[in-house]
């Protein structure tokens, strides 16, 4: 990146802003802190952008939207192809940056940056997924046609949970589709969407095109409000996912705000248990449960539950909690102490109300990081519909399994909650499995396959409370919603020709 531009110089330890291609201090004098998860200890101070920051960040895209519009779409997508060629040479370099700020393990926050380059390959492809539609002599020398254009200035606020495959979720096909960006990502984990910024910049990206804001509510109320925004994408819980579906569509953007999740995973009699154990456990406590597609409520059909609960309390009880860049480390911390504190007022609720606490994660303990945000694996059995364990996203390593007599009574219990991101079913019966994907209400439905994210050529999102708008997010879905379709209906007159009368044409 450019040297730091501004009145006065950026202190060392404090994260700038991006805007316009340099990197810039914030109008604003509120920080906030980062924190290491593994050890307790501020790492880094970041700006909390205000209004002003947020109108300078969107004034450099505008500035810069003609000339990247204007820009041939295979040319753009040379642009992507290079930043692709960065972004696997730096994959490790980002991980570390991930596992630092959030604290999942290293191997996990690889895996989630990897994920993120599929939808950077799926845009490369974008001079075929803009082309639109023609149709010849749909009239007596009339043709018809479309054409697929950016929406403007484009914004995007994404989770701490993953620092750089959400961001990537959005930016490129959005910058691909000829849009220009303003990124915010989450005040918790800045340093990864920084990163991406830069390597985007040395990929010959123009200065404006891709612009990095930190903040909290101040810079998403801003950024909701700002009328040079035509667009905007949302990763996060559900009631702040509505209340910027509804505040944004007032002000006339187009918004796509994915919020929560409760996924379920049903586990019939036939499946096989060591396989299905496995893939709950990774599903459930991968990443310390910090997904909204972790599975966090498995669905035991008839005589499959006593075995299947004794499976899961051996595997749980032999993951290893610890630092994410520790060799051997299976799950790493919690973001923060507060979010640790409110994950473990869970499970004393789960208790509290009647479920049956198998293993209890609330004493973990890992030694000479007594100051980490650790929490251990937790199992609840015999969890019912009421409970608040059920009902609430507890977002952290906590799994509770609920009983059911047949695939009717699953397929009932999810249809009946109020969120519907993913969804899994373990079964050996291919009728079975059709009957499921047919007949159950949610958006993402596995078989056999526990966190069914799809491929960066299909789309991401949920039903119900998991998702408000009507797109998804990347795949061919994502290039709807980053573009507009205008449709044009023309005919090239001969000197003889008849024009129109004052009746409807009807070509």
């Amino acid at each position: 990146m450019k040297n730091v531009v501004d009145k006065s110089p950026v202190q060392a330890e404090t994260i700038p802003l991006f805007i316009g291609g340099q990197l810039v201090r914030s109008e604003s004098t509120r920080t906030g802190q980062v924190t290491n998860p593994a050890t307790g200890k501020v790492i880094r101070y970041v700006p909390m952008a205000n209004a002003a920051d947020i109108n300078a960040a969107v004034s450099a895209g505008q500035k810069a939207l003609h000339g990247w519009r204007a820009t041939p779409a295979l040319r753009r997508a040379r642009v992507i192809q290079k930043f692709l060629t960065l972004l696997q040479a730096n994959v490790n370099g980002v991980a570390r940056l991930i596992s630092e700020e959030h604290g999942k393990t290293l191997g996990d926050a690889i895996g989630s940056v990897e994920r993120g380059i599929e939808v950077v390959e799926f845009a490369c492809g974008i001079p075929h997924l803009l082309k639109g539609e023609y149709s010849e002599n749909v009239g007596a020398g009339v043709d018809c046609y479309t054409l697929r254009q950016p929406v403007g200035v484009c914004a995007g606020i994404t989770p701490f949970n993953f620092p750089a495959m959400v961001p990537l979720w959005m930016f490129p096909v959005a910058i691909a589709c000829g849009n220009t960006f303003v990124l915010k990502p989450s005040e918790k984990v800045p340093s990864a969407s920084m990163k991406l910024a830069e390597l985007f910049q040395q990929a010959g990206l123009p200065d404006g095109v891709l612009n990095v804001v930190h903040g909290d509510k101040e810079a998403v109320d801003a950024i909701i409000a700002h009328p040079g925004i035509a667009a905007l994408s949302f990763v996060g819980s559900t009631p702040i996912a509505k209340y910027i579906y509804e505040t944004g569509a007032k002000n006339g953007k187009r918004v796509q705000a994915l919020g929560g999740a409760k996924n379920h995973a049903v586990v019939l009699p036939d499946a096989d248990l060591d396989f299905t154990a496995d893939a709950l456990i990774g599903a459930g406590y991968g990443s310390a449960g910090e997904r909204c597609m972790a599975v966090s409520a498995v669905v035991a059909v008839g005589a499959i539950a006593d075995p299947l609960v004794a499976k899961l309390k051996a595997k749980a009880e032999a993951i290893k909690v610890g630092p994410g860049d520790a060799v051997g480390v299976d799950m790493g911390p919690l973001i923060t102490s507060a979010h640790r504190d409110r994950v473990k007022s869970y499970i004393d609720a789960g208790e509290k109300e009647g479920a049956k606490l198998v293993k209890d994660g609330r004493r973990c303990t890992v030694p000479e990081y007594e100051n980490g945000f650790y929490l251990g694996t937790t199992l609840f059995d015999q969890v019912t519909p009421q409970m608040t364990i059920y009902k609430d996203e507890i977002f952290g390593p906590v799994l509770v399994l609920l009983r059911v007599q047949t695939l009717s009574d699953a397929i009932n219990l999810i249809n009946s909650n109020a969120y519907a991101n993913g969804t899994a079913i373990f079964t050996r019966s291919g009728s079975v499995a059709r009957r499921f994907q047919n007949e159950v209400n949610v958006g993402m439905v596995g078989i056999n396959v526990p966190i069914p994210v799809p491929m960066a050529f299909y789309s991401f999102g949920g039903w119900k409370n998991s998702l408000f708008g009507d797109l998804h997010m990347y795949g061919t879905e994502g290039v709807k919603f980053y573009t507009r379709t205008k449709t044009i209906t023309g005919r090239w007159p001969d000197s003889g020709t008849v024009a129109a009368g004052l009746n409807m044409p009807t070509l």
